[in-house]
């Protein structure tokens, strides 16, 4: 299982703000559902960050997000070690299968791989 990106999240509700604010340091935006949006450095497009009001589709908002090549076999290997599963593995409308898995300092990882 290789990771492709980690991105931070910021619980904000001035997403607007927060796009407008970061996009003077160069990010722009490149996803946004209206809950969620991720900006990105066009020069270094995997350098992201998403701001989020809520997850409309999970009961806790994560604290960030790792993009991996086989998120079915970390989804295994995070439910062999024990650790805290806090939103099942399950695919989304918007293209994306993922899983919450909390981590040693109680912050909430979306782990997720693009279908």
């Amino acid at each position: 299982m290789a990771v492709r990106r980690v991105v931070p999240t910021i619980r904000s509700e001035a997403v607007r703000e927060s796009r407008d604010f970061y996009g003077l340091l160069g990010l722009e935006e490149v996803m946004n559902h209206g809950w969620i949006m991720t900006l990105a450095s066009p020069s270094s497009p995997a350098a992201q960050l998403s701001v989020m009001t809520e997850d409309r589709t999970a009961p806790v908002a994560p604290d960030m997000s790792i993009e991996v090549d086989d998120v079915d076999a970390a989804y295994a290997v995070m439910r062999e070690s024990g650790a805290e599963i806090v939103h099942p593995l399950r695919d989304e409308e918007w293209g994306v299968r993922r899983f919450f898995v909390r981590d040693p300092g109680g912050r909430v990882v979306n782990v997720l791989g693009h279908r």
